[in-house]
């Protein structure tokens, strides 16, 4: 029986110059992609009017805040502090996702924001809740203004209306008062909040904000507030 001849083995092509090149370009800009964020807490301390770009996932919904901000933006955190986003129009994502966004330093009121446009906004793969920081109440000031934090204490001061904004509590640890804004477009049920009375004792989550002279807490969602035993 006769043998097939044998085919003579063959080099596989070698990639050219201009080849090599050329990945190395693309790998060059996806590393470039991945590290030109600016750590939120590095850009918090830039100028009041610098351009940056930070990245992390979504704190406070867009939307939930402005009765009293005046716009549809949202909270961004990332493992070092972070920060309100100041845009329109309300973007469709939620809480968790991982975005991106390039815009302006700014200060409304005394709270450090960005302000951006809907353009240079981007959704990126991967969705992680944010975990709030356990802060007292004393403690709610500047090193946390921007994350998500969670205090507890016992109501000092009744119930004030400020609509159209909001409505304020104030609840003390032992460690100094604070004030729980609640912006009305947050979706409590007022009658709800008029019923707390002093010395209760709450729980509540949400955004460490600053309003002129005065340190806050702003829950994102009526889940976010609870009454204590």
């Amino acid at each position: 029986m006769n043998r097939a001849p044998s085919l003579p083995l063959s080099r596989p092509p070698s990639l050219s110059r201009w080849s090599v090149l050329a990945l190395l370009g693309v790998f060059a800009l996806t590393l470039g992609a991945c590290s030109d964020a600016t750590p939120i807490d590095e850009a918090r301390a830039l100028e009041t009017g610098e351009e940056v770009t930070v990245e992390g996932h979504v704190s406070v919904q867009p939307g939930a805040f402005v009765s009293a901000l005046g716009d549809e933006g949202f909270a961004l955190q990332d493992d070092t502090g972070g920060i309100y986003v100041k845009l329109d129009p309300k973007q469709t994502f939620g809480l968790g996702a991982h975005v991106r966004v390039t815009g302006t330093l700014d200060e409304q009121n005394q709270l450090r924001i960005l302000k951006a446009v809907a353009a240079d906004v981007k959704v990126l793969s991967g969705t992680q809740l944010v975990s709030a920081k356990d802060v007292t109440t004393g403690g709610v000031n500047e090193s946390v203004e921007g994350q998500l934090i969670s205090v507890s204490g016992a109501i000092t001061q009744a119930f004030v209306d400020d609509s159209p904004y909001g409505y304020k509590l104030y609840i003390n640890d032992g460690t100094g008062e604070v004030q729980v804004f609640v912006h009305v477009s947050a979706g409590f049920d007022k009658a709800a909040l008029q019923e707390l009375t002093v010395g209760q004792r709450l729980r509540v989550v949400g955004l460490a904000a600053q309003y002129e002279t005065t340190y806050e807490v702003a829950p994102r969602m009526p889940a976010d507030l609870s009454v204590l035993p």
